[in-house]
């Protein structure tokens, strides 16, 4: 049974920790943390916001709104090219994440559910099961429209590459203090920034939609994934491109998406929906 093609999850477990994913991720935060008894320079901050929002609108529009929902089409180039650089953040692979992803909507805050605040605590959904050596694999099936093509394969199990190869050229270039500042700490910031929306976007905010799950909605997190954090509208609408349904409900990452159609890299956006009624767009906060 190879790593790509495993059983379906069934709920989560708390069988301790798969060192082979453990260590890394300690000892990226490790180095983040070292950072802070290194000099700093002015730049750095410019590099760390760079770095993190740059490589968010990967995670978002390539992980999540691309490879999850396919709310976008893309020609096969660009369509590598954003799953190396979604890689780039150091969320596993592309196949994996996506996979993942499908699986959590299809069974949101039940057992089945492989991240679920609601139901197994606050730890577990924001980064407790990344580190399971349960999930260490994924179902090849939810995935298949993707896992056809092999050079998808080759990068999603190839999935240290896209980070190994930004934080080489990061310390090529400025050495071991921007190593430190803008790889590192950027890193770090980029993970539990991700992370935020499988926790805290299903125990803080406000529900419009009556879903089945906890999702909500909330500015700030919206604001620190690029459009994220309107959860509950997505679990509506979890195929629209565009998650930020009101004016006044920023989504970056559909801002830039948008764009990049102007220009004909993204085709065939889909929309949440052809009309909207008044009385369903009614926030309730609860």
């Amino acid at each position: 049974m190879t790593r790509q093609q495993t059983q379906k999850p069934s709920g989560p477990t708390r069988s301790g920790y798969d060192n082979f994913q453990l260590i890394p991720f300690a000892l990226i935060h490790l180095l983040a943390i070292y950072a802070f008894f290194v000099p700093f320079q002015t730049y750095y901050f410019w590099v760390i916001l760079s770095l993190y929002f740059g490589r968010m609108f990967f995670v978002t529009a390539g992980y999540h709104r691309y490879f999850s929902h396919r709310s976008f089409k893309l020609n096969r180039f660009f369509q590598f090219l954003l799953a190396f650089l979604a890689q780039s953040s150091g969320q596993k692979g592309v196949l994996w994440w996506a996979a993942h992803h499908r699986l959590h909507h299809l069974n949101s805050d039940t057992a089945e559910d492989v991240h679920s605040p609601a139901r197994d605590g606050f730890l577990w959904a924001h980064v407790g099961w990344i580190l399971s050596p349960k999930y260490l694999g994924f179902d090849s099936e939810l995935i298949g429209d993707f896992s056809k093509f092999p050079e998808l394969l080759f990068i999603d199990r190839h999935n240290w590459v896209p980070p190994t190869i930004l934080g080489t050229v990061i310390f090529l270039l400025g050495g071991w203090h921007l190593f430190l500042w803008g790889f590192a700490v950027s890193t770090v910031l980029l993970y539990h920034g991700t992370f935020t929306i499988n926790s805290l976007a299903h125990l803080w905010g406000s529900r419009r939609f009556e879903t089945t799950d906890t999702s909500r909605n909330n500015f700030f997190l919206a604001f620190i994934t690029m459009g994220e954090g309107w959860h509950n509208n997505h679990h509506h609408y979890k195929h629209s491109c565009r998650q930020g349904l009101r004016w006044w409900e920023i989504d970056f990452t559909y801002y830039g998406l948008l764009m990049l159609s102007w220009v004909g890299v993204v085709r065939e956006i889909r929309p949440a929906l052809r009309h909207i009624s008044d009385t369903e767009m009614e926030e309730s906060v609860t």
